[in-house]
Formats: C-alpha cells, sequence, structure tokens
C-alpha cells in the first residue's frame, strides 16, 4: 500500500497530463467541412461555413491547345477573378471543368495570388487538363477555402486536429 501522500499525488499529476494534452490519444480529433455549392461566381468560405469577404468568378472559358505543348490537343482554358479582401496568401478555390450534368472532368485548386492586380480585384487565368475536351460544358467554382489546411492527428497528435477542408474535388465528382 502506498502512503497517503502518494495516493493524493497521483490524481494531480494526471489532472496535470490531462491539460498538457499529453494524457491520450482520443483528445485529437479531425473534422472535413462539407462542401459548398458549386458555381461560376462563389462567395468563399472558410472551413465553418462564414463568408471570407471574397468572391471569386470564372469570367471566361475556351477550349484550345496549350501555347507551349500544342502537341497534346485541347484544353480548358479559363479566367478567374477574385474580389474582396485577400491579404498576402490569399484564399484558393477548386476549379473543375465540368459536363452538361456538373460531373468535374478535370479539376485544380487556384489561389488568389495567381492573379494580378486589375482595377480593385486580381485576375488570372489558368489551364485544365480533361481527358474528353468536348465533352466540357463549362467551368465552376467550389467556394470552400483550400489556402490553410492545418495538420491532421495522423500527423501530429499533439498540435493537429480541427476542422478542414473538405476534400479537393476530382475527376467523377458530382458537382
Amino acid at each position: 500500500m502506498f502512503p497517503a501522500r502518494i495516493r493524493v499525488g497521483v490524481p494531480l499529476a494526471l489532472v496535470l497530463l490531462a491539460l498538457s494534452g499529453c494524457s491520450h490519444p482520443w483528445g485529437c480529433t479531425d473534422t472535413t467541412a462539407e462542401r459548398g455549392e458549386a458555381g461560376v461566381s462563389v462567395r468563399i468560405e472558410d472551413t465553418s461555413g462564414r463568408p471570407l469577404g471574397v468572391t471569386a468568378e470564372v469570367v471566361a472559358w475556351q477550349l484550345g491547345p496549350h501555347p507551349q505543348v500544342p502537341d497534346e490537343g485541347d484544353k480548358v482554358h479559363f479566367h478567374f477573378r477574385f474580389d474582396g479582401p485577400v491579404g498576402n496568401r490569399g484564399p484558393a478555390v477548386d476549379a473543375c471543368a465540368v459536363d452538361k450534368e456538373r460531373v468535374a472532368l478535370g479539376c485544380q485548386t487556384v489561389h488568389s495570388s495567381e492573379g494580378f492586380p486589375t482595377d480593385g480585384d486580381l485576375r488570372g487565368d489558368n489551364w485544365l487538363t480533361v481527358e474528353h475536351p468536348e465533352q466540357v460544358a463549362g467551368v465552376l467554382l467550389i467556394p470552400n477555402d483550400q489556402s490553410y489546411d492545418r495538420r491532421t492527428c495522423d500527423q501530429d497528435m499533439k498540435d493537429g486536429g480541427g476542422m478542414h477542408p473538405p476534400e479537393r474535388a476530382s475527376v467523377g465528382d458530382q458537382l
């Protein structure tokens, strides 16, 4: 049997370990935000669904060969615009070429920092590679900010976890 002083000190030590985050692995949880409604123009939202005050828009798109790799055939060339307080790094959204049923044919993340300042907003262009360019009916943006994704519990049990953006859109996703 342990002396009374030790028996009293053990619960206190356990409380201190719990408060420090080192007590048990169940304290770290990862959650994933729901994917927002895709559109040609979207209000970008953080992982809890709150608007960031920034709008992203597909201004135009067309099919054609990329000038640096014309032998690869047609690609989707789209122009985008970010409007609002984007900051230094700024938000990012997934851009997807879709067919007439809004099924993604090709996607990539577009960062506001890729744009150039023009009349108070940021404008730029990018290219999407799709397997069947003849099926492209439009380019849509997904409103979830993809610019910051904190570490997961698997990567860092002590400091990871929390709300994460939804998985990035990929070919075959219904938008």
